[in-house]
């Protein structure tokens, strides 16, 4: 044979993969269609195959090429990883590992850093090779000066099989995008498109870490929808799941015949409740194998953010278990400290060679610190979903309106912590799917009164301190479930109540969009003042949001069924306050009861801490807010 046998690599190549060092390694393992000299010809094309098995006895790559009957793969010597130089062979030819394991059982195995996969049920790698010409130059440039905490950031998640069932991604690069920019959010979170072979999964079991989902088209058609977004000035946040994975035989479990990526005790390396491994994270192979995939989506696909999935299962090594199931730490305790060294490894990583980018945790413990620098002992996340608002305002938006006054505690208690991270307030997929009944479906009473609360809800949702995420449908407050194997109900958004939601929800993004006192001190105490946390007797709360600009937007919500006529509140300037929203609003399907004609007059007269004093009056199960800029 006239080229080199392994396309160039060495076994020095692989000293940082086996160090925990190498956070790019898609460059090397994989199918790599590449040319390399030859002594006979000069040059000569083919794929360069390369793939971590140190406890096989032998590996093959088969495909079409040789009509699945294998061609021999050998150890690059002192690796631990086998590779082979196939000239001739085509882009997009599928392949496969077949690995003999120290059993000396053959097992068939996709490549866990294949750049493209079969579409579920079919499995087989493909070799890929992307030949996209970015158009987000301008984009990018703005990423990397961005400040996310000081921005605003209003996410719709979206599951992209159930959005619009059937459509490709070159299909929703028109669609998605032209919805999300007449919607007005900033950012788009796409649930898991990893590849993955169960469909009802959502994507949350990965068997193709490197490997956007066939289901929608090839890797460059996802780049083509990630690049329009960006045209359309929408960021793209990616949901990562690195802490679990199935156990489907063809996938990483027991990829060489050993526990090679997870755990080989089943009280450390098994989710019982889930059916899936968990990745061991004091290996440092494992280390190099999910820090290079989140570096990956963020630099080949421009992904722009990742939200990791289940932080509390990686934290705890009693999660989900019954005493006795778990093995503590090396100090007895219950913490995963590999788990925590690796997350703040990678958010370490991303943040110093990919400024602007967003690492956000869902995370659903008090573990402390999750968005704290890792210089200064925390996670180093930028952003946590908070699940305690999210639980607590869901039980009392499912209250009667005659006795929310005594769990008013519900919506104030988020105020006691909202400072101690740097918060998302999430109302996810998760909240409309297994029983929980959709959102619409979670209120009381009949539809004049659901639709008002929803109103009144989501704008007291994007007033509060934390940036904002809702849930596919939510916005038209679909009646069912959530349902992957279906389109949403777009045709609701036409009736009476959906069609006027859908309105609020985009003067809600353009109006926090105008409005940096909503957003830019979202972290800061000084950008939040109560008016009034008390009136558990009127189901009312109030409050000012602040910017350093000395702009004010007060935010009066009243989730009683009774209107507050006259309602008494303190203000922090005198003068003309305008009206910016009323929820009651006809153009919303409100009753129209506005009451404030636009504004209102604060006059110099103490009240509570503030120095002036207004009457507003807000409708039963409605929120509005009034604008007061700062004088030039």
């Amino acid at each position: 044979m006239a080229h080199d046998y392994f396309g160039g690599l060495t076994g020095w190549d692989f000293e940082g993969f086996h160090s925990g060092g190498d956070t790019e390694i898609w460059k090397k393992f994989g199918a790599h269609h590449i040319t390399v000299a030859d002594d006979e010809h000069g040059s000569v094309d083919g794929v360069r195959f390369a793939v971590w098995a140190p406890n096989a006895q032998a590996v093959q790559v088969v495909g079409p090429f040789n009509w699945w009957t294998g061609d021999d793969l050998r150890l690059i010597p002192g690796s631990g990883v086998w590779g082979r130089f196939l000239e001739g062979l085509e882009e997009e030819t599928l392949y496969k590992y077949r690995i003999q394991g120290p059993d000396g059982v053959w097992r068939e195995k996709v490549d866990p850093v294949a750049a493209f996969s079969e579409q579920a049920p079919a499995n087989a790698s493909i070799v890929y090779k992307s030949r996209y010409a970015w158009s987000d130059d301008d984009w990018m440039a703005r990423r990397s000066e961005a400040r996310p905490h000081a921005e605003p950031m209003s996410v719709y998640e979206i599951h992209l099989g159930g959005w619009r069932k059937g459509k490709s991604y070159l299909e929703l690069a028109d669609e998605l995008v032209e919805y999300l920019t007449w919607q007005g959010y900033t950012h788009v979170e796409l649930m898991p498109v990893s590849e993955h072979p169960f469909e009802p999964s959502w994507g949350y079991q990965v068997s193709g870490y490197f490997a956007p989902t066939s289901r929608f088209g090839k890797p460059d058609d996802l780049r083509h929808l990630i690049d329009k977004l960006h045209q359309a000035g929408i960021g793209v946040i990616l949901d990562w799941v690195p802490g679990h994975f199935p156990k489907d035989e063809w996938a990483l479990g027991r990829f060489d015949g050993t526990a090679l990526y997870e755990h080989a005790d089943p009280r450390q390396g098994e989710h019982t409740d889930w059916g899936t491994y968990i990745f061991n994270y004091g290996r440092n192979e494992v280390k190099s194998f999910l820090v290079s995939n989140a570096l990956y989506w963020i630099q080949e696909f421009h992904i722009d953010g990742l939200r990791v999935d289940a932080v509390a299962s990686m934290l705890y090594l009693d999660y989900s278990r019954d005493e006795g199931q778990w093995v503590p730490n090396q100090y007895g305790g219950r913490e995963n400290l590999e788990a925590i060294d690796f997350l703040r490894y990678v958010n370490r990583h991303l943040y110093e060679r990919e400024p602007g980018v967003l690492m956000i945790a869902e995370e659903s413990t008090s573990f402390p610190g999750v968005t704290k620098p890792v210089h200064e002992g925390g996670l180093g996340f930028g952003f946590k979903w908070n699940m305690g608002w999210m639980n607590d305002s869901l039980r009392y938006l499912q209250l009667d309106p005659v006795y929310r006054q005594y769990d008013h505690n519900l919506l104030t208690f988020a105020m006691v912590y909202a400072f101690s991270e740097n918060f998302i307030l999430p109302i996810s997929h998760d909240e409309v799917v297994h029983g929980k009944g959709s959102m619409l479906n979670k209120v009381p009473q009949d539809d004049w009164r659901k639709f008002a609360t929803l109103r009144a809800f989501y704008s007291y949702m994007w007033s509060f301190p934390g940036k904002q995420l809702v849930f596919m449908g939510s916005e038209f407050a679909q009646r069912p479930e959530f349902d992957e194997s279906t389109s949403l109900e777009w045709w609701v958004s036409d009736l009476w109540g959906h069609g006027g939601l859908q309105r609020l929800f985009r003067d809600l993004n353009h109006i926090y969009r105008e409005h940096p006192a909503l957003y830019e001190l979202d972290n800061d105490p000084e950008g939040f003042t109560w008016i009034n946390a008390d009136d558990a007797g009127h189901n009312a709360l109030s409050w000012v949001r602040n910017d350093s600009a000395g702009n004010h937007v007060a935010c009066i919500t009243n989730f009683s069924a009774e209107p507050l006529r006259d309602y008494s509140i303190g203000l922090p300037a005198v003068g003309t306050w305008e009206e910016i929203l009323n929820t009651d609003s006809l153009h919303y399907d409100g009753s129209g009861q506005h009451g404030n004609l636009g504004a209102v007059e604060a006059e110099a007269e103490p009240w509570g801490h503030f120095s002036a004093r207004a009457r507003v009056t807000v409708p039963p199960l409605a929120s509005v807010w009034l604008r007061r800029n700062a004088q030039p």
